[in-house]
């Protein structure tokens, strides 16, 4: 299902090497705001270990935000030493195939990365790649986010439930 990502865990820094090989993912397309960074902007230290750790094992990491705060996503971009794009219009196919072209990688040796739905999930799946939902850092979010999160909060509870059914 479209809505439904390919993964789902608690935070970035839950994706490690072995997720990635086992899935044969070298790239990751990566959201900034609540999945890299909290609301006011903040980066944490073991969110930039992770990317560094991953960076280190060969994994290529890329930015893409629907946000039009450019300083915003290049300070996040440059303390990670990693390339971005804002303004990207996901879930539109655009941005996910430009980076798909930058990174040089198949789509499905590709993972999207973020804490939406509406946007990264069925972005990435619409272009064929690996997806990766990750719970917001924080609870506090932009007006243009808030309101799709009851819905998202009703996907998230049945993608759980048939995950559980499959586990059975």
């Amino acid at each position: 299902m479209i809505l439904y990502p390919n993964l789902y865990l608690n935070k970035v820094e839950d994706i490690t090497i072995e997720i990635l090989q086992r899935n044969k993912i070298k790239a990751l397309i990566l959201d900034i705001d609540n999945t890299l960074i909290d609301y006011n902007k903040n980066l944490s230290d073991t969110v930039i270990k992770w990317a560094k750790d991953l960076k280190g094992q060969g994994v290529k990491l890329y930015i893409l935000s629907n946000t039009n705060n450019k300083q915003k996503v290049e300070n996040v971009a440059n303390v990670l030493q990693i390339p971005y794009i804002n303004l990207a219009k996901k879930p539109f196919k655009g941005g996910f195939l430009k980076t798909q072209k930058m990174l040089k990688e198949k789509s499905e040796n590709i993972a999207v990365v973020g804490d939406q739905i509406f946007t990264d999930v069925i972005g990435g799946n619409r272009c064929n790649m690996f997806t990766i939902l990750v719970d917001p850092i924080d609870e506090k979010d932009y007006w243009y986010t808030a309101w799709k999160r009851p819905m998202e909060n009703r996907i998230k509870m049945k993608y759980k439930e048939q995950k559980t059914k499959e586990n059975k």
